[in-house]
């Protein structure tokens, strides 16, 4: 199979906050503008739409022949091991012939080391005045802060 047939669906819990579930999707449109794979949808496993059923049903509208499912989390756990697996059997059920499989998520690959390294380095030089905010920090509902006890 191919990139053109192998489609990606990058999920992640789902929240009753629209901005974490708007950051989930500009996630996946970066992700589809620097990837070589030309189907991937974002899903979310509870909470809110579109779910891992809706998005599976959209790649195989697109042409794909096989579901990645990728776990936006940081840590394997019962929603990794159990929920997600679940739902997307589920899901390829409604599919026949259509392969699927679930990733690990994140866990201790090795960019992740770099990413926090980064994150911290980004935030002190922000409390410091030295750089402005971040992309979660931008929309102003939260924002990184040095404080004493």
């Amino acid at each position: 199979m191919t990139t053109r047939t192998t489609a990606i669906i990058i999920v992640d819990h789902g929240s009753k906050r629209s901005e974490s579930n708007a950051m989930l999707e500009l996630f996946v449109e970066r992700f589809r503008a620097q990837t070589s794979y030309t189907i991937v949808e974002a899903a979310h496993m509870e909470l809110a739409e579109p779910s891992i059923a809706q998005a599976f049903a959209k790649c195989v509208s697109a042409g794909a022949q096989r579901v990645v499912v990728m776990p936006y989390f940081l840590l394997p756990g019962r929603h990794w091991s159990s929920d997600i697996p679940r739902l997307t059997a589920e899901a390829a059920a409604e599919h026949p012939g259509v392969e699927f499989m679930v990733t690990a998520p994140f866990g201790l690959h090795p960019m992740m080391m770099e990413i926090v390294e980064s994150r911290v380095a980004h935030c002190l030089n922000h409390v410091q005045s030295k750089a402005g905010k971040c992309e979660v920090c931008a929309d102003g509902q939260i924002s990184c802060e040095l404080r004493k006890a």
